[in-house]
Order: C-alpha cells, then structure tokens, then sequence
C-alpha cells in the first residue's frame, strides 16, 4: 500500500504523505514515531547481539546458584542442573530447562546473526521463510526467562538457615543479561530490512 507505514510498536498501518517520515508522524493509536525503517537497526542488533554471545559463555560455565544443605555447599551450573534433574527422574522438567536456558538463547544469536548477514549480503531468497523465522524468533524468546523463575523460587522459598539455603550465583547474573540483550536485540530489529532487496521496498 503506497503512502502508508506500518508502525513499529503497534503494527498499525498509517497512511502518511509520500516520503514522510520520522519523529514529526505519530502513530494515531499508540503514538510512536512513524519511520519507514528503523533507524540504526543494523548496528544497534549487532551491538546488543554481540554482548549477549559474549555472557553466553559464562552464563553457561559459572554457577547459576549455590546449595548449602546441612553445612555442604554445592555449586551448579544450568548443565550440571539439568543433568541432577535428569538423574533424579524428573526428565520432563530437566528438558524443559535445557531448551529453555541452553537452547533457545543459543538459537536466538545465530539466528538474529544469520538474518542480519543474510541483510548485509543483499540477499534476496526465502524472504518469506527469513521473516516467519524472525517471527518465532520473536516468540519464543520470552520463554528463556523460565531458568530464572524457577531460581528465584527457590531463592525464595528454601531460606531455612543452618539446614538449607539457595543463593544465586553469578552464572545467574550472566544469564539474565543474555536473555534481556536477545529481547532487545529482537526488538530493535527491523524485518522489512528482508524484503529491501526484493525488488525495492514493498
């Protein structure tokens, strides 16, 4: 449709003047600026996907909490608390840790990469499949939260002194802002960059 934007935070699409755009249009409903693509998507997901491969590895390696039970300290990591759900039975909830916290985030990154190169290339294939992945992307990301959750629970709940505590540990810390750079990096992503290349904009 010419002569119309799609706004960014809502997906209304407005109708605008030809050639208009910026922080002068509003979006009618919420507001925001309208803009034709996000300015600066490019280096802003780069830059916010590049910190969060590089807390990647000690989110994954250090600690995420630290179990004192009855005078013993144990530290574990995601994979070794996964692995301890996995030896206790509880495989139902070990694979829901281990695809939530390891391999989501880790997905997230080559994706979000994959797409940005793809951009830089001026690749033109698949445009379609390129945007329903950005999408699930998208959706999925608020998923590897469920890691901190659970931890936070028991940070709650098993305070009992002397017999029992959980502390969080600084794999947590790491982890946290793996997830919370990915959702940015999502965010700040423009998927109409994929279809430039496909003939001019649509």
């Amino acid at each position: 449709m010419r002569g119309a934007l799609a706004c960014s935070a809502c997906a209304l699409l407005c109708s605008v003047p030809a050639g208009a755009e910026g922080a002068s249009l509003a979006c009618p409903r919420c507001a925001a600026a309208l803009w034709r693509r996000k300015p600066g998507s490019i280096h802003k997901t780069w830059a916010l996907l590049t910190a969060a491969a590089i807390l990647y590895v000690p989110a994954n390696v250090l600690p995420i909490m630290t179990l004192t039970y009855l005078g013993r300290s144990r530290r574990d990591t995601i994979l070794s608390g996964v692995v301890e759900l996995f030896q206790t039975g509880m495989w139902e909830i070990g694979a829901l840790v281990f695809i939530a916290s390891i391999t989501v985030p880790l997905l997230k990154i080559v994706t979000l990469a994959y797409l940005l190169i793809t951009i830089r290339r001026r690749s033109s294939l698949h445009p379609k499949e390129r945007t329903r992945l950005y999408r699930l992307v998208e959706y999925i990301g608020r998923w590897s939260m469920i890691d901190m959750f659970m931890l936070s629970i028991l940070v709650a709940l098993v305070q009992l002194g002397w017999l029992a505590t959980v502390r969080p540990g600084p794999g947590a810390t790491c982890f946290a802002a793996v997830v919370i750079l990915t959702v940015f990096a999502a965010s700040s992503f423009d998927p109409r960059l994929i279809w430039d290349h496909r003939g001019g904009e649509q």
